[in-house]
């Protein structure tokens, strides 16, 4: 399984098969566009730093936390980089193409809303759209004259490209989303299994600086893009604790593991695992195991 990757990356693992093409980076933000005929066949459970918009011509199956979709026909994929999801290729034959952004380069010197609160990319949205022939052929052209720009050197060629991605945003708009997405069978087993990996990421606490992003069950349950209850539902059936308790208790592990093998301060420590002040952390911790975590750290010495 990938953990979190950055575009950066992303860049660097794919550049035996991508070294032809140009990486679109600037201080507008991050844009670059690939053809799919390089991708691996399977694709691993994931999230990512960018959005995406994949036009998929190949047929596989798209896997979310708690639910799947056949991909039998063309189909155009938006990607939230909070919402992890693989792609499982039915045949070797994987041809169209994808781009890759981030918020900042499409929303550059706009008043945009946040991509996220978007109808195509927000939290418990559709995210798949079949697509004829017709709207095929329009969106294989914007494409085709992404890969042309970004190649080119026209000064103004990431204006160019933003454009034509907000025109492929907008010729989306006009369509009708899939609705033939499927539970798992096994959902409960499969959702608590996701949460405990991406529970399992978050850590080691690196740095300070690297501080815990996912700290409650509707964290979590946003990142898996599926209802809290459902996720709170899963993990106590599957492992017998509930979310929190999960999520408390590999907190505490870390946070022994930081007072017992770092010099870092309590302070440090607290912020660290997301806590907003040390005081917070300090009570939290004595609360779990009985102990302050000076008390910890001086019996440890």
């Amino acid at each position: 399984m990938e953990s979190h990757e950055s575009l950066k990356g992303f860049y660097e693992r794919n550049a035996p098969n991508l070294a032809s093409q140009c990486i679109g980076v600037n201080k507008m933000g991050h844009f670059n566009v690939f053809s799919r005929e390089y991708c691996s066949p399977l694709t691993p459970y994931s999230r990512r730093d960018y959005y995406k918009i994949s036009l998929i011509i190949g047929k596989g199956k798209l896997h979310y936390a708690d639910k799947w979709i056949k991909v039998d026909r063309p189909a155009l994929l938006f990607s939230n980089p909070i919402i992890p999801y693989s792609w499982e290729a039915d045949d070797e034959d994987q041809k169209g193409w994808f781009c890759l952004f981030t918020d900042q380069f499409l929303h550059n010197g706009t008043r945009m809303g946040n991509l996220q609160d978007s109808p195509l990319f927000k939290i418990g949205g559709t995210p798949v759209f079949f697509v004829d022939e017709e709207q095929q052929k329009i969106l294989a052209e914007i494409y085709t004259k992404m890969m042309t720009e970004i190649q080119s050197e026209y000064i103004h060629k990431y204006d160019m490209l933003r454009a034509y991605l907000h025109l492929m945003i907008h010729e989306t708009m006009r369509m009708q989303p899939a609705e033939s997405f499927e539970p798992y069978q096994n959902a409960s087993q499969r959702v608590a299994s996701l949460f405990m990996e991406l529970l399992e990421r978050q850590f080691p606490i690196d740095s300070p600086e690297a501080f815990l992003k996912l700290k409650t069950p509707n964290d979590y349950a946003q990142s898996l893009s599926i209802h809290v209850n459902s996720l709170n539902r899963s993990v106590k059936e599957i492992t017998g604790k509930t979310t929190s308790q999960q999520i408390t208790g590999r907190i505490i592990q870390e946070a022994n593991a930081l007072l017992k093998h770092t010099d870092w301060n309590i302070a440090e420590i607290a912020y660290g695992l997301g806590f907003e002040e040390p005081a917070y952390f300090t009570n939290y911790f004595k609360k779990q195991t009985g102990i302050t975590p000076n008390a910890l750290r001086m019996d440890v010495v």
